[in-house]
């Protein structure tokens, strides 16, 4: 069932699916879990001696031959050196140029690239410094997406999360005149529809794509970003409305068990895509495969 699920997640509608690792990094553990002991948490995510987890910035593309469409853009590689070492940052294993090599593109061959928030780890990777420490769209041929109420916030963050977000990741899109604000649930074409929720920062958007048959994968950003935190009290630290995102997990998990949808893990550097079960104990995963 595995290898069968697995190639027939290839192609979804028009769009062949690829996954694409931008990087590795940590974060603590403790800030990834919120409430939930260390004792149970590291069975599925353990800690080094900093108490950090493995953590990755992986990337989806969809490409139906007329667009390449590139979901989220990883860390990139503007942050501080003392920054980088905070969260182990590390392109050894993986860069985005790498990763879109082996599937014989370049930068400038991505048609449109969907934010689904504004934090350093899913955006920095949007803008680069050229040579003349000009700030410029790191796809130069693409329309970037994001939520106008993300944006927004992300303008004007509030202290406890202000250190998530670099203005210098997103503004030169909105002066380059390459980003696109949406607003609510945004049916992309016909077979990506933007999700908006709310739990761990205004207005986050997920990533569905489906055939309306049998086929629908969600790419789920930070609502449930590693395979660890599928049982729905698994929420992170960092969620700025941790009850919201409890509910939102909820529901999007029944809607996700009950469907058969796939699910595909931002941040898990082990497991990419998984099914999700359901039983009187909550929800779990029932079968992990990859792209």
């Amino acid at each position: 069932m595995q290898k069968q699920k697995s190639n027939f997640k290839m192609q979804i509608g028009d769009y062949k699916l690829y996954s694409v690792q931008t990087g590795l990094f940590k974060l603590d553990g403790g800030a990834m879990f919120g409430v939930v002991p260390k004792n149970l948490w590291q069975k599925t995510n353990p800690s080094d001696e900093q108490n950090r987890i493995d953590m990755c910035t992986r990337a989806l593309l969809l490409d139906n031959g007329r667009k390449k469409i590139l979901i989220d853009t990883g860390i990139g590689y503007k942050l501080a050196e003392k920054i980088n070492k905070i969260y182990d940052v590390d392109y050894s294993h993986y860069t985005l140029e790498g990763s879109l090599e082996k599937l014989r593109l370049n930068k400038g061959d991505i048609t449109d690239v969907i934010l689904t928030h504004l934090h350093f780890d899913h955006t920095g990777g949007s803008t680069f410094y050229n040579e003349d420490r000009e700030l410029l769209p790191s796809f130069p041929n693409a329309t970037y997406y994001v939520q106008k109420k993300q944006y927004e916030w992300a303008l004007n963050p509030t202290e406890r999360d202000r250190a998530s977000f670099f203005p210098e990741n997103y503004k030169p899109l909105e002066e380059r005149k390459v980003l696109q604000l949406t607003d609510g649930e945004f049916k992309f074409d016909e077979f990506i529809t933007l999700l908006p929720v709310n739990g761990h920062t205004s207005n986050m958007q997920m990533v569905k794509i489906s055939d309306n048959y049998e086929n629908t994968m969600l790419y789920t950003a930070d609502l449930i970003p590693t395979a660890g935190h599928v049982p729905a009290p698994f929420i992170m630290g960092y969620d700025l409305f941790p009850l919201t995102t409890l509910d939102e997990k909820k529901k999007y998990l029944k809607e996700i068990s009950d469907n058969n949808w796939t699910v595909f893990f931002e941040h898990d550097p082990y497991t990419e895509c998984a099914l999700i079960g359901s039983n009187e104990k909550g929800y779990f995963i029932k079968d992990r495969f990859s792209l």
